[in-house]
């Protein structure tokens, strides 16, 4: 899995491509960083999360990964569930064989796990069939037809496919047997706690002296942490018991029977999580900053003038000056309102005291502000039914993003006798004049930037500019 830096970065990356609108305009934060320090991975990382001003991706995301994670947290306590009810089940008569116990808790765990060591062997290097993306697959996690939803599960389904995850499998399989084990465990140490047993042991086809040897050298690891194990006696005397044993005999074959199954189950397990965890660290999927994309952004920002004589700077677009008719007009506000009344007479007197007709001032019907789809249809059939020019105030907090620039661009096709722009500056930030000049008041430099944002597509669309 990436982490969840890169995660973001990543599906800021794919909803750019796909022409999504954010939460905040990419191209402003991309400028606004390049005067930044950082290595490039953390520019990166800030950008996705300047982009997500409002942490909506990043919702999704932990949405998504908060539901892996528990499906993994609620499958581990059942198989420690399980792991308990087996034992219980098993451990329900006072005189248990000893072997007969043993093979049950330890046999087909050991199996398990020397095969999954032989074909970690025989796959180095290899992709392991990946049966955890299809039983968790994002889209069956969380169900969204927005664009965010489906780049996020997208981003998802790429992750659990990356080679990498076969050792993230690994540590999951770990995992539930760990919790199995686990559940045993608590079952013996419950049960020993609460009631008395006599433990035995029998065969038909191996001789007792192998049984003793064999008890021996299982009980030769448990012994060295210092758990009780049988001695020659205690196995001797145990052989067919069908009675209560002594205490003392008893509580010698507990040990053994309890630190075998720490010793030779939960501590060779935990080696094999501890492993898998290590090398999906070392081969844990990265941000791969060589895409086009990424290259892109990186190269803007470690762009330099070598020499400033021999450099010239291409002329920045500038809107046409705006042709103030003589006939009626409609003024509107784009989204923002104005702080001040009357705020297109600031832009409209100096013009219209040239025409000969001076009344023509008054002759403005206020729309108000336009803002959702209801004010966007009312506007454009007022447009289709009157020969007006529209003269549509901007505020300065207004990004030309695209959704921006596709009302100004429908109010342009319905407007009979033309579209006009006034730009709105911010009264507070024309208080003092003083801090505007300060090239040192970040403010004023935003400003410009976005004023100059305003003529580049103002002029792409011939749009006059007051």
């Amino acid at each position: 899995m990436l982490s969840p830096q890169d995660q973001l970065t990543e599906l800021v990356r794919t909803l750019e491509t796909q022409q999504h609108v954010f939460a905040t305009d990419p191209l402003l934060i991309t400028e606004k960083l390049q005067s930044e320090d950082g290595k490039p991975i953390q520019k990166l990382h800030r950008r996705a999360s300047r982009i997500d001003s409002n942490g909506a991706l990043a919702r999704v995301l932990g949405k998504i990964d908060g539901r892996i994670k528990g499906i993994m947290l609620v499958m581990s306590v059942l198989w420690c569930i399980s792991g308990f009810l087996g034992l219980f089940t098993l451990l329900q008569t006072n005189v248990v064989n000893f072997f007969y116990v043993l093979v049950c808790l330890l046999g087909f765990h050991t199996i398990m796990l020397l095969g999954w060591l032989v074909m970690t062997l025989i796959n180095q290097g290899k992709q392991s069939s990946n049966w955890f993306a299809s039983f968790v697959s994002p889209s069956y996690l969380i169900r969204g037809k927005d664009d965010v939803t489906k780049a996020a599960v997208d981003l998802y389904e790429r992750q659990l496919q990356h080679s990498g995850m076969r050792w993230y499998l690994g540590r999951f399989s770990h995992q539930l047997w760990l919790a199995t084990l686990t559940g045993m465990l608590l079952a013996i140490i419950f049960l020993l706690i609460v009631r008395q047993y006599s433990f035995s042991w029998e065969s038909t086809l191996l001789s007792d002296q192998a049984l003793i040897s064999l008890t021996q050298v299982l009980g030769w690891l448990p012994s060295k942490v210092g758990f009780t194990v049988p001695d020659s006696a205690a196995i001797v005397q145990s052989r067919l018991v069908t009675d209560a044993m002594p205490l003392s005999m008893a509580r010698q074959w507990a040990g053994l029977l309890v630190g075998s199954l720490l010793m030779y189950g939960i501590v060779p397990r935990a080696i094999a999580w501890i492993f898998c965890a290590l090398m999906f660290r070392r081969k844990k999927m990265r941000l791969d900053i060589k895409q086009p994309y990424y290259q892109k952004i990186l190269n803007f920002w470690q762009r330099h003038v070598v020499d400033a004589d021999d450099f010239k700077a291409a002329p920045a677009p500038v809107a046409p000056k705006a042709t103030v008719s003589t006939g009626k007009k409609l003024v509107a506000l784009l989204e923002y309102p104005s702080q001040q009344d009357n705020w297109w007479q600031s832009g409209l007197n100096a013009d219209m005291s040239s025409h000969s007709n001076n009344s023509n001032i008054n002759n403005v019907e206020n729309f108000g502000i336009v803002d959702d789809r209801d004010d966007m249809e009312r506007l454009t059939t007022y447009l289709d039914s009157h020969p007006v020019q529209v003269l549509l105030g901007i505020h300065s907090k207004a990004l030309p993003d695209r959704g921006t620039l596709r009302k100004l661009d429908r109010i342009a096709e319905h407007a009979t006798d033309g579209l006009i722009v006034q730009l709105l500056s911010d009264a507070s930030s024309v208080n003092t004049h003083e801090q505007e000049q300060s090239p040192e008041n970040p403010s004023s430099e935003n400003q410009d930037v976005r004023y100059q944002q305003w003529q580049t597509a103002l002029a792409a669309r011939k749009i006059g500019l007051v």
